[in-house]
């Protein structure tokens, strides 16, 4: 087969993109990625000089290079600051977040860890048992996922962030859609997308992703022409419960078969949501449903937030079953779906 030359210069292509096609160098390959995020920040406008930004960090690869990639064209123009969760599950989360601390002592970025035992009091391995014993509670990654963003709102007002950076790229998104679509959930697909959410309100700060049109793939590649170290051994060991997975393996196999498969089904999306599009008066009216958690004091429809009752659930499944010691991070997880399904080889 012959070698592809890339597009824009005499040397050999380190990469080619399908959908494009277009083959690039290493040299060109970043800066098409870098001019792409660049190019989905203006485009949907979605922070502005003077902000306070913070940034999501897991350790991952979607994170840390969205932090460098802010670090890198934005810590003139706007303060920035880095959140990192400890959700609990040993012998796996401890390693990505020492991973992410270093990123930022590197760069001299302010960085704070929480974790879900200081913050609720519990943690995923502690959590994972419970829904073992009674499935009926849901799944792993739909407690971890509320928690997460219960933490991530409330510590970006705590340090009156403008904007809450989050590293979701392009396959989240799509597969995020595709699944709000099989469920008959319309209340969810119309929040999604470069700004999550359709309200404005002084108990939210608005969550955004300036990887929205980049393929995971293409950030694993990033990584590692760039030299951007980042956790990749295994994902999450409670993640083989998660419904996503199926969608993931989907959407990939089609991505394979027919490239440009992501692209199309995301621009679908939001010409949508541009037929869907909520009005003034029902924005106004969603925002003035919400009032203060009696809990937690997070902003909710109801009288206690979902996470407040998520907690008040497994406290009462406790309750129920006596006391045992916590179990390890369960390995029985889809390998076949681990991180590695979605690596660039070069």
């Amino acid at each position: 087969m012959k070698t592809k030359q890339c597009d824009r210069c005499s040397k050999k292509a380190s990469i080619s993109l399908e959908y494009g096609p277009h083959h690039y160098c290493e040299a060109h390959f970043t800066k098409f990625f870098d001019n792409r995020v660049k190019k989905t920040i203006r485009k949907y406008k979605l922070f502005k000089p003077g902000e306070k930004l913070l940034v999501a960090v897991s350790g991952g690869k979607d994170s840390l290079v969205v932090l460098h990639l802010i670090h890198k064209y934005y810590s003139r123009s706007n303060e920035i600051e880095v959140l990192i969760i400890d959700e609990g599950v040993k012998g796996y989360r401890n390693k990505a977040i020492t991973t992410a601390k270093k990123h930022c002592k590197e760069k001299g970025i302010k960085h704070k860890v929480i974790s879900f035992e200081d913050e609720f009091g519990i943690t995923n391995d502690d959590i994972m048992p419970l829904l073992k014993q009674n499935p009926k509670l849901g799944g792993t990654c739909a407690f971890c996922g509320t928690m997460r963003r219960h933490i991530m709102n409330k510590y970006a007002k705590k340090i009156k962030a403008d904007k809450l950076i989050t590293g979701h790229n392009l396959d989240d998104e799509v597969q995020s859609f595709v699944m709000n679509v099989f469920n008959n959930d319309f209340s969810r697909l119309i929040r999604t997308g470069a700004r999550a959410g359709i309200i404005e309100h002084v108990g939210f700060v608005k969550r955004i992703k300036p990887l929205y049109e980049t393929p995971e793939k293409e950030i694993i590649a990033y990584c590692a022409f760039n030299e951007i170290e980042h956790y990749s051994q295994e994902c999450c060991p409670y993640s083989w419960s998660a419904k996503r997975n199926e969608f993931r393996e989907m959407l990939n196999n089609f991505e394979n078969r027919f490239p440009g498969t992501l692209f199309s089904t995301l621009r679908f999306n939001e010409q949508l949501k541009d037929n869907l599009k909520v009005s003034k008066e029902k924005k106004k009216e969603f925002s003035e449903k919400l009032k203060a958690c009696s809990k937690c004091g997070e902003p909710t429809e109801k009288k206690f937030c979902n996470t407040c009752e998520l907690i008040a659930k497994l406290q009462d499944e406790k309750k129920k079953t006596k006391k045992s010691k916590t179990k390890s991070a369960n390995k029985k997880y889809n390998k076949k779906l681990t991180c590695a399904t979605t690596k660039y080889n070069k």
